[in-house]
This record gives structure tokens, sequence and C-alpha cells, in this order.
């Protein structure tokens, strides 16, 4: 099967977007930015490839089974393929602990205290694992260093209360692994993880017939032996200019937030991007095109970083704050949004005996009075508005936003948001990139796509 992609290198995520030949989304992949976007772009890439494998798997469930059926059984074998996936990662974490606990010659004389710590807390949460994914569960953050992490702390805690090991360098042992586990850029083997979650979802002597089993199967074999070729792909984001793109290969995020917008809403007339490093108001014709824009400077106030460091102040998951800040019951008046101060003034709030919670309410309302005030610049807000970038997964950056909109401009302006806001870029930057295909144009692959497995994963 043949594809276009966008990737969109952010500050703080790398997103890809997998288009097939029709303009439909076949895959969507997401990870953490690194310091080599090379590996970044290739892993956001394997995941978009592995989000595709699931839509072949359903097509292909389609033409066995029928639409609806096909879909009842894609939904638990994607959380069980993500419940296979996190378990080889926490092996791989589990491995790169021990490793750094032999090398480390400091903790030499309590290593066997930590290292059997180190078993009881992994224990505990492959043993929690299951119910992280499976069932109800709800949905949790997209990066292993985010569920796991979490869990981790809380196991840590607890072993720390007993007096028998400190938390201290417990945490320290995750830190240092979590680094080198995420920065590795192997394939996974999409199709061995497909057939475990299978076993999970149909396990021999099932209630579900044979044939049915078969049916399964053969699915996923189908989408697994695959192959997915990139005709052409497009970069874009914050860190564009350091992309292993061609250069003619490269577009403006702005261009591609608005197209992408307007392609999810085909009503779209104004835009707000709050990504990791900046904000963006832009303004698009009925067409998608940009006609006006506004970025805030190169202050990382207002937007994720700033979020970022609040989170790493009260230690807590960047995923956390905004449902802490909705349990608010007043909102504090936050001063200073300038990430340098913000710390300070939040320290001194909660010595006052103000709720953490009230705190973040404020804080959230002052990152987005600066997104009106950018907006108010660009041109102002014309329904519809689409909200876009990593800050509107956050549902008090929501919440707040469309209570601003109501109160300065006509409440009946229609605001947009996505579930897969965050990649509106590289959805653009996938349109470019069909469009440049479609146009004949030579295919000018990034560095990391010119050698590819069989199946179309990038090799490391």
């Amino acid at each position: 099967m043949k594809c276009a992609a966008g990737i969109d290198l952010g500050s703080t995520t790398t997103k890809a977007v997998l288009l097939d030949e029709s303009g439909q989304v076949l895959g969507r992949g997401i990870t953490n930015s690194r310091s080599n976007y090379e590996v970044a772009s290739a892993i956001a890439w394997t995941e978009a490839i592995t989000s595709a494998r699931f839509d072949l798997l359903e097509r292909a469930l389609a033409a066995s089974v029928g639409a609806e059926t096909g879909r009842a059984w894609a939904a638990p074998m994607r959380a069980a393929f993500r419940l296979e996936l996190f378990l080889d990662e926490l092996r791989e974490l589990r491995a790169t602990i021990l490793r750094h606990l032999e090398r480390n010659l400091v903790h030499r004389p309590e290593r066997s205290g930590l290292e059997r710590a180190v078993h009881l807390i992994l224990d505990a949460i492959e043993r929690d694992a299951s119910a992280m994914f499976l069932g109800d569960a709800p949905r949790r953050s997209d990066f292993f260093r985010d569920v796991a992490g979490a869990a981790y702390v809380a196991e840590a805690q607890g072993i720390a209360r007993t007096g028998e090991v400190a938390f201290e360098p417990l945490a320290a042992l995750y830190d240092r692994a979590i680094l080198e586990v995420e920065t590795r850029s192997e394939t996974p083997d999409v199709g061995a993880l497909l057939r475990r979650a299978f076993e999970r979802v149909l396990p021999p002597g099932d209630a579900e017939p044979e044939p049915a089993r078969s049916l399964l199967l053969r699915a996923i074999e189908l989408a697994s032996a695959q192959r997915i070729e990139a005709v052409a792909v497009v970069g874009t984001g914050y860190g564009r200019q350091t992309l292993p793109f061609p250069k003619e290969s490269i577009r403006s995020e702005i261009l591609c937030h608005g197209r992408g917008a307007h392609r999810v809403f085909a009503g779209t007339r104004t835009v707000l991007d709050i990504g990791g490093q900046d904000t963006k108001a832009i303004q698009v014709n009925e067409d998608g095109v940009v006609t006006s824009f506004q970025m805030n400077d190169r202050c990382a106030a207002g937007c994720g970083r700033y979020l970022g460091y609040i989170a790493d102040e009260l230690n807590l998951g960047l995923h956390e704050l905004g449902p802490l800040a909705l349990q608010a019951t007043k909102t504090v008046r936050v001063c200073s949004t300038c990430t340098v101060f913000a710390g300070a003034e939040l320290r001194e709030r909660l010595a006052l005996g103000q709720r953490r919670e009230d705190i973040l309410a404020g804080l959230h309302r002052a990152i987005m009075l600066r997104a009106m005030s950018l907006l108010a610049r660009s041109g102002g807000i014309t329904s519809e508005f689409t909200f876009t970038g990593g800050v509107c997964n956050n549902a008090m950056a929501v919440k707040v936003l469309r209570e601003l909109v109501h109160e300065n401009y006509d409440p009946a302006t229609v605001l947009n948001v996505h579930p897969d806001s965050i990649y509106m870029g590289a959805l653009g930057a996938a349109l470019f990139a069909l469009g440049d295909a479609e146009a004949g144009a030579p295919a000018l692959l990034p560095t990391f796509l010119r050698a590819t497995t069989s199946n179309g994963e990038a090799r490391p």
C-alpha cells in the first residue's frame, strides 16, 4: 500500500500521520521529542505504521466478517496490543535498571536491597498492567514514561515508607533507565504482538467458534504482512529546520495547522495552536489557506513548556494537571505567567495555604488569557474556531478557553476540539505530501526512510 506522510517535530512531542492514496487517515504515531531528531522522527513513523496495521486489520475483518463485527473485535485487540507492548517495554525497563545498578559503584553496599525493591516494584506494575489497559480502564497517557513512571513512583514510595530502602536512589535508577529505554529506536515485531493480543482476546477454549478464530488470525496475518510504502513525506513543526528532510519537503507549521484543522472541520476560519514552545493564532479562508496569523514571542510563557514546568514543581505528570485543576472550587488570580517566576509564585501560594487545585485553575486562566490576546491581534475569532496542539488535550485549558470565547465573542461561536487535535500539524503536512505525490513531484524521502524493512517500518 502506498501512503503520504506528514511528520510534525515539536519541542515536546513528535507526531506522524499517514494518508492512503484516497486521502483517508491510515495511521497516527506520537513520541517524545529527543535531542536526536532523526530518532524521534523514525519512532513517530514506526508508531504510525503500527497504528496503520490496526486500520488494515479492521479493513480485513470488515471484508471477512462485516464492518460491525470487525469493529467489535478490533477494539479489544487494540487494547490487548497496547498491553503487550507495555509489558515488553516494562521488561526492557527492568533489564536497563538492573544493568545500571550493576554498573553503579555508588550503590554497591546497598545493591541487594535496591535490587530486591526494583523487582518488587516492577512485579507489582506487571500484575496491575491488565487492569490499566483492558476492560473499562480509562484512557491513559500515550507515553510509556508517564504510565510506568506514575506506577513506579507510587510503588517506590510505599517501599520507602517501610524504611527498608530510601526513595531517592530508587527514583534515580528509574530516571536514568527511562532516558535510555525511550531513546532506543528498535522496531517492535508488530505481528508477534498482534498474535499475543489475539491469544488474550480469543484464548483457546473461548466460547467464540473456531471459524471466527481462524478469520481473525487470518486478518492479523494479512495486516502484519502488507508492505506500507511512503511515496511522499513532508516535515513541519517547531523543530522543522533540524528535521532529517530535504528542504523541499519542509512546510511552515502555520500552513500545516491551518490546513489540518480545515480538513477535519471544514467550517474552520480561526485556529489556535498551543504547542510546547509557542502559540499561534491563525486565520484561514474557506479553502483552508492562511490569510493572517500572529505568534507569541520567544518566551515559553503560556505554552506547554510552562505547564510542564508547573507539573515538575508539583511532582506531577503533565497529563495530571488538567484533571486536577478541574477540581478547583475557586480560581486564584495568578500575577505572573513567566516560566522563570512561576515556580516562586506557586511555592509562595502553597505556603499561604491555598489549594493547589485552585492555584492551577488560576494558572490555566492566565495562560488562556494570553492566547485570547494573541487571537485578538490576529483578527479575532470567527466561527468555526478550532483548537489544536498538545495543550488542547488539557481538559481545563479547553474549559477555560470555551468560557473566555463565550464571554468575549458571540456565545454561539462553535469551538472545535478533536480527540486527535494534537495531530493537526502532521495531518496538514501529510495533505501537502499527498498533493506533491498527486502532482508527480519526485519522492524526496527523509534519511530514516531510505532503508526500511519489508513491511515499511523504519530501520534504526
